[in-house]
């Protein structure tokens, strides 16, 4: 199975604007969407084989990513609402 990335503005194509926009205005959001970058890319590459990972550390990163997507989605529908 080929293994893929998952970048933000991917993973949440119709919050595009309010991506920008906090990128932007909120270091906070900043901060949540680097240690995500920062997870993904690390995903990847034990994914890819070029990290070695043994399973249980790789699902505790997947979900540690799960985390601060969920967050990030959260803020992203605020954002969307005007908040």
């Amino acid at each position: 199975m080929p293994h893929a990335r998952h970048p933000l503005h991917r993973e949440f194509p119709e919050h595009q604007e309010q991506l920008r926009a906090l990128l932007a205005s909120d270091s906070h959001f900043g901060q949540l969407a680097e240690r995500y970058a920062a997870l993904d890319k690390r995903i990847y590459a034990a994914e890819d084989g070029r990290e070695p990972l043994d399973d249980f550390a790789l699902q505790t990163l997947k979900n540690e990513r799960v985390l601060l997507k969920d967050q990030i989605a959260a803020r992203l529908r605020q954002a969307g609402n005007g908040g």
